[in-house]
């Protein structure tokens, strides 16, 4: 079983920024890739940015040069950095992991709690 506990989000005007990080606990797992999520009211969760165990990252059109999605595979870390928000960004942010099973190879996808981004117009 992997734990993820997720931090930061919280209320910025538009154009601000803001930075919410997960780490992922466990015993005899593998960290594979790793990302961030979000999901709006009334709308389905849909997919911000993820980042390798080699560190390629891929993101969403919608928050291409404004988002960063980095790593710390010492710590089983992952942050995201928003910059230039926008009242639309608005949305509760998931952090998610797919880990391998040590014992018996196989790959499990863990999410976190959320944490709630709000961006004001």
């Amino acid at each position: 079983q992997v734990q993820l506990v997720e931090s930061g989000g919280g209320l910025v005007q538009a154009g601000g920024s803001l930075r919410v990080s997960c780490a992922a606990s466990g015993r005899m797992f593998r960290i594979d890739d790793m990302g961030w999520y979000r999901q709006a009211p009334g709308n389905q969760r849909e997919l911000v940015a993820t980042i390798s165990s080699g560190g390629s990252t891929s993101y969403a059109d919608s928050v291409k040069s404004r988002f960063t999605i980095s790593r710390d595979n010492a710590k089983n870390t992952v942050s995201l950095e928003m910059n230039s928000l926008k009242p639309e960004d608005t949305a509760v942010y998931y952090c998610n992991v797919r880990a391998e099973n040590l014992w018996s190879g196989r790959n499990y996808d863990y999410w976190g709690q959320g944490t709630q981004v709000t961006v004001s117009s």
